[in-house]
């Protein structure tokens, strides 16, 4: 307190007992800031004291100050997503949904659209492993031109390039031993190539075969097969992102009716109410079920047809 306020309080009347009470507190208030000051720190130094130490015996590395409790939380969300797989998200959304609206039919919806979103998530997959097949056997076209070209013979060179590209898959065994043993090394190259992705090791075989029977250029002609294979996958990759925004629009129209939920929620109309326990909004619920897949059914037909052409 300065001591313009002192005088200012001993010219009010304030005698010089009130103004030592005064400063007594002031002394007090100052010596408790500075305890839980000090408390403060020592908490602080000793947990981060204990964080070092258990980091430094368990080898982890550096020692920080770790992530904030929400980033946690956040991981662990993450982490659990990753293990339950995609269609078991429907059983979940039903349940909310049937506590939500007292009724059992979201809780059937949900169980029955796991088959439907499982094999969605397996053509996913399937998707995937085919791309990244394809890769592996420009991959191997590509190898097998290098070692051809570095002076190997063709089953040698084969042999050394299969092992690091992987594009052979299943029938890696059967062409290996063709070539290391002078077999039908086409033939078993025809037979890999039915794997899906692997249909560029036709190409691999019959480059093998002109090579081998008429004496031509092995790795001229692998070249041009990888050139071809990788414009191929380069116009299949344009196209896939051409026709994204078409599957991103028939997606976000396809989550309209949950928006119009949300917003009849918000307005206080209770729409699950109206859906789940009047007869109206149960034939609502089920021709607009019907027309919502229908309608995503033919998108993605749509999608799919162009894909494939």
């Amino acid at each position: 307190m300065g001591e313009t306020a002192r005088a200012a309080m001993a010219e009010a009347g304030m005698g010089e007992i009130g103004m030592a009470e005064i400063g007594m507190a002031e002394t007090g208030l100052g010596a408790a800031v500075v305890c839980v000051g000090a408390v403060v720190w020592l908490l602080g130094g000793r947990q981060s004291g204990a964080r070092r130490a258990q980091l430094l015996l368990a080898g982890g590395g550096a020692v920080g100050s770790g992530p904030p409790f929400w980033r946690e939380a956040v991981g662990e969300l993450r982490r659990v997503r990753g293990r339950l797989r995609a269609e078991w998200w429907a059983p979940v959304a039903g349940l909310v949904l049937a506590v939500l609206g007292g009724s059992v039919l979201p809780v059937v919806a949900g169980a029955a659209g796991v088959p439907l979103l499982r094999r969605v998530r397996l053509a996913g997959e399937a998707r995937r492993a085919r791309e990244r097949r394809a890769d592996a056997v420009i991959t191997l076209c590509g190898s097998v031109a290098g070692e051809v070209r570095a002076g190997r013979q063709p089953g040698e060179a084969l042999l050394h390039a299969a092992r690091d590209s992987g594009g052979l898959g299943e029938g890696q065994a059967a062409v290996l031993a063709a070539a290391r043993f002078g077999g039908d090394v086409p033939g078993a190259l025809a037979a890999a190539a039915r794997q899906p992705g692997a249909e560029g090791l036709l190409g691999l075989a019959a480059c093998w075969r002109v090579a081998v029977g008429q004496g031509a250029g092995l790795a001229a002609g692998l070249d041009r097969l990888e050139g071809a294979l990788r414009a191929e996958r380069d116009q299949r990759a344009d196209l896939r992102a051409q026709l994204a925004g078409a599957r991103s629009t028939a997606v976000m129209l396809a989550g309209l009716p949950v928006l119009g939920l949300l917003l009849g929620t918000a307005l206080g109309a209770d729409p699950l109410h109206v859906l789940l326990h009047t007869g109206a909004g149960l034939g609502c619920l089920v021709a607009g079920g019907v027309l919502e897949g229908a309608g995503m059914w033919w998108a993605m037909r749509i999608v799919r047809g162009a894909e494939a052409v």
